[in-house]
């Protein structure tokens, strides 16, 4: 395959990927190879059904996007009220600093399994964690998209391959592994399985990131409907790569035991495979949760900005009737310009301010990062329903179809029941 080709094809794939790169972090890692350590693979079918709903939601932002020239977070403040910018902005900011934080901390724990320098783990991980996001910062600010979208095409192939070759090594029972992903199996379903599932359902794939795939078809040139059908092949590439992410955790979580969460969970996880199976899995499988971590940090540090800087634009403009159609194409506000104020300063605030904590115990931040994430999930899907539902926004073949109107209230159902959990295991004894 020559440069053009490869070039061509990274163009066309390239944001699908950046979401599976970018959503595919610590927490994804530890959810799943913890719940196949609790359920085994009859679980992987949750998988699949959690990938597919993030696609649906992933889908109608892009949709939308299309069909209206405006981004989502646009659309919501203008269609369902002003008020809900300094709400997402206020959510933003709370979001950010959590997930910044645990993104620094796994990338260290995870540098410092692979790269003993230290004798002390806790400086290692600040250490290891602060170079990554001083580096995420200078390929953002000097590298500009291309040199991203790139790296993250290298990332996502290390930890692709890493992880689903250690899953495929370790000799797993490929007849229970089918049955897995298609029969949900009685203890899946019900009792105190339900919760790993529906966990696992609403975990793997990221939540707030999802929005970021919108800035990205931009960056492409992907600006209006004709590009509808494109955006449905790179979200469905992107979604299957984190399925099959998600699969070879679950497989790999069911042939071992480990406790912890996390990057500690990971790391843990590394020692009993070597233990196990042997130490070429163990590093196969170190190299491979670096990718994903270390990959989903500069997706955060690249595309982040770019929601602050929106909602910081929608709020300095004049405000507008609710229910206003969008505006026409020479009156649309113009691309986030990744060179502009509010976007480099959010880049500094999240990638500084947040490493001040990188050395405490985590595990409330961690379980309030996920609270918070989850939350937004059902947010989403319900803000399509009202923006794509109806006949007051966009032209009919871009509202909803009966199944995705369907499709997006399982989603607001399940997600909600998992943001519910999060919230109980948040305020329940630690």
């Amino acid at each position: 395959m020559n440069s053009r080709s490869s070039k061509r094809i990274l163009a066309l794939v390239g944001p699908g990927l950046l979401v599976a790169a970018t959503g595919v972090g610590a927490g994804d890692l530890a959810t799943a190879a913890f719940t196949g350590s609790r359920l085994g693979v009859a679980v992987l079918w949750g998988v699949l059904a959690g990938a597919f709903l993030k696609f649906v939601v992933n889908e109608g932002i892009a949709r939308w996007q299309l069909a209206t020239g405006t981004t989502f977070l646009e659309g919501v403040v203008r269609h369902i009220g002003r008020a809900s910018a300094w709400f997402l902005l206020a959510y933003l900011v709370f979001w950010t600093f959590f997930v910044s934080a645990a993104l620094m901390s796994a990338c260290g724990a995870a540098t410092h399994a692979i790269i003993p320098a230290f004798d002390d783990a806790t400086r290692a991980k600040t250490v290891f964690g602060i170079a990554h996001s001083a580096l995420g910062v200078i390929l953002v600010v000097l590298g500009g998209y291309r040199l991203f979208e790139r790296v993250m095409a290298v990332s996502i192939g290390v930890m692709f391959f890493t992880v689903v070759l250690t899953a495929v090594l370790i000799e797993p029972d490929w007849a229970a592994i089918a049955r897995g992903l298609v029969v949900p199996a009685a203890e899946t379903v019900s009792g105190p399985g339900l919760s790993w599932t529906v966990a696992l359902v609403g975990g793997v794939g990221g939540t707030v990131t999802i929005l970021c795939y919108g800035y990205w078809i931009r960056e492409e040139g992907r600006d209006d409907a004709s590009a509808l059908r494109d955006c449905r092949l790179d979200l469905g590439v992107g979604y299957v790569v984190t399925a099959l992410f998600g699969i070879a955790m679950v497989i790999i979580g069911s042939r071992v035991s480990a406790e912890g969460q996390g990057a500690t969970l990971i790391v843990r996880l590394a020692v009993v495979l070597e233990e196990s199976v042997g130490s070429t899995l163990k590093w196969l499988f170190l190299a491979g949760a670096w990718g994903a971590v270390a990959s989903s940090l500069l997706g955060v540090w690249q595309a982040v900005p770019y929601l602050f800087a929106d909602l910081w634009s929608l709020l300095r403009a004049p405000a507008s009737r609710r229910g206003e159609s969008a505006p026409p194409n020479s009156a649309r506000r113009p691309p986030i310009d990744t060179r502009s104020a509010p976007y480099r300063i959010y880049l500094i605030a999240l990638a500084t301010i947040p490493a001040l904590w990188i050395g405490t115990d985590f595990r409330t931040v961690q379980k309030t990062y996920a609270v918070v994430g989850a939350c937004f999930l059902p947010l989403a899907a319900l803000a399509l329903l009202i923006l794509l539902g109806g006949r007051r926004f966009v032209p009919a073949r871009f509202r909803n179809h009966p199944v995705t109107s369907i499709l997006l209230l399982a989603a607001i159902a399940l997600f909600g029941v998992y943001a519910w959990l999060d919230l109980h295991a948040l305020l329940g004894p630690s």
